[in-house]
């Protein structure tokens, strides 16, 4: 009886019919982009803010004031102070009552023209151009740590999505798990936009997360289940550089729409389009025959061959897969043995640091002034040649070499941008954009090698499991930048480099795979890194079903 893998090379493992189905997925990646990302501007802190008392307000009625002229004229800021707190026009004396206060400096009302300072308990006001939600639900001094909030639930939805629309996938179908998440997206990304206050805002950003996981991990499986194994690896890579372009297109977005609700509508409403994909993606006919679905998977993989204007002769009328998972796999098969747990520890700092200075770097750019459009496109297109240096080095120079030189290369660019000196701007955004694009490298290398280190039996689950670490280091990256930031603004670069520096020694720790085949047994990858191993398994690498997602 053939395989299934048999029957898509007699289909065409990259023809016209895949081809076509992968540009429009890939799409998926430029939206997923937009919501992973999209917090630098939807929570983008302004210029000025200020804390304004019932005096101040009703003098900057009567005089008529700008929030430029009132910030000058009534924020403690300007007089050194933090803005966290206000001045207390209302203490005025007698002889200088609020309603008295002078239009063209009112604290000269007070002894050495300093007022009294209080705590703020009234409504705050911005000086800015772009209203973010920020301004909107007024996440500022002691509600500052709300803003952080809003990125880390949405992590926090993907790690959910990523668990339960991960098994739903499985179990239902990837296609529909697809469409619904999209669904799922649009419907919850409204809400967000129109959230009436900062409670609903984040119950549904975070169920935003939990479908935004699912429409990214279904159209990153649909691809790779539908082509070839030969092209799994450099389709993968394709996908992430969609993402990358929507880093790119992001920036424009926002600087064309004045309120982060309309960008919130711009970044949601296009996976609504994604339903179309209905009558034009198939269902995976990988996951149909693993369900038992083999007639249904046969007139797909006949439908692919006529596009691909090759013929699917009747001696495919039954195919198989290979059940590639083991019953209820635990976290201990992963560390029983010395080169699993080895592995396994690694794998995991390795996903949680990629995340942690990866979304940490992109976070970065909405604190640190300058041109946050520019820069943050700078950023994005920085991303692209990581996917081509990838390509170039890990079939020349393996698997190891380029994720420890990655990760050290952002390692060491995030400590020498830490100390560098503000008056050269220029060597600054030049070393952080190296540090950009290591991390970028890393992250894609990790994916890869993830699935290359462990054997059939537990390949799926481990991957699931370190790359939940993922989602655990976006949920605690904001805390982390935003926090050490109040404290001195480079520290979270000090705390990035020496993340990322460990990172790069420790991966040089796990066995090469360059070359090898993939490990069916655990007893494989205990031999893998010794020369013995090496020599014995090197041949061509077997298809590897993706049948669980």
């Amino acid at each position: 009886m053939p395989s299934f893998d048999e029957a898509l090379q007699r289909a065409g493992e990259f023809g016209r019919f895949q081809r076509r189905v992968f540009l429009l997925l890939c799409l998926t990646g430029v939206t997923f982009a937009f919501l992973f990302v999209a917090v630098v501007f939807l929570g983008s802190r302004p210029d000025h803010y200020w804390c304004r008392g019932p005096s101040a307000a009703a003098l900057a009625e009567r005089c008529g004031w700008s929030p430029e002229e009132e910030w000058n004229r009534t924020a403690p800021e300007r007089s050194g102070h933090g803005p966290c707190q206000r001045f207390l026009l209302e203490a005025a004396n007698d002889t200088a009552t609020a309603a008295a206060l002078s239009c063209s400096d009112p604290l000269a009302a007070f002894p050495n023209r300093s007022a009294p300072l209080v705590p703020c308990r009234g409504s705050w006001r911005y000086a800015q151009a772009h209203s973010t939600i920020v301004s909107e639900f007024d996440l500022v001094c002691a509600n500052g740590w709300m803003l952080d909030l809003t990125q880390a639930i949405l992590n926090l939805g993907f790690l959910a999505g990523a668990f339960t629309l991960g098994y739903a996938a499985d179990r239902y179908g990837r296609l529909v798990i697809y469409l619904i998440s999209c669904f799922g997206v649009g419907v919850t990304g409204i809400v967000v936009a129109f959230a009436p206050n900062f409670s609903v805002f984040v119950v549904f950003r975070f169920l935003q997360g939990v479908f935004g996981k699912g429409t990214w991990m279904t159209c990153y499986v649909i691809v790779t289940e539908i082509v070839g194994s030969k092209q799994r690896r450099i389709v993968g890579i394709v996908i992430q550089m969609f993402f990358t372009l929507g880093i790119i297109i992001l920036p424009g977005i926002a600087y064309f729409i004045p309120n982060w609700q309309g960008i919130q509508l711009a970044i949601t409403l296009p996976n609504f389009l994604f339903l179309l994909y209905y009558w034009v993606v198939p269902e995976s006919p990988r996951w149909l025959i693993t369900r038992k679905k083999g007639d249904e998977a046969l007139k797909i993989l006949r439908s692919i061959a006529k596009c691909n204007g090759k013929y699917l002769s009747p001696n495919y009328s039954e195919i198989t897969v290979t059940d590639e998972e083991v019953s209820n796999p635990s976290f201990l098969d992963l560390v029983r043995t010395p080169q699993m747990r080895k592995c396994t520890l690694i794998l995991m700092f390795a996903w949680f640091t990629s995340a942690v200075v990866y979304q940490g770097l992109v976070m970065r750019l909405g604190i640190v002034g300058g041109n946050l459009y520019v820069d943050f496109f700078i950023s994005g297109v920085v991303e692209l040649p990581g996917a081509l240096l990838i390509l170039l080095t890990i079939e020349r120079f393996g698997r190891r070499l380029p994720f420890a030189a990655s990760n050290i290369m952002a390692g060491v660019a995030c400590l020498v941008t830490a100390f560098l000196p503000e008056g050269i701007p220029w060597l600054r955004t030049t070393v952080a954009t190296l540090g950009r694009l290591g991390i970028t490298m890393a992250f894609e290398i990790v994916y890869l090698v993830n699935s290359e280190l462990y054997p059939t039996t537990l390949r799926n689950f481990g991957v699931s499991l370190c790359s939940g670490l993922c989602d655990f280091g976006g949920i605690i990256a904001p805390f982390l930048l935003f926090r050490l930031a109040a404290i001195w603004l480079e520290l979270p670069l000090i705390i990035f480099g020496i993340l990322a520096s460990v990172c790069g020694g420790l991966v040089m720790l796990l066995p090469e795979t360059k070359g090898i085949a993939l490990p069916e047994t655990v007893d494989d990858v205990e031999k893998l890194g010794s020369p013995h191993s090496y020599k014995c398994h090197r041949k061509k690498k077997t298809p590897v079903s993706s049948s669980h997602l």
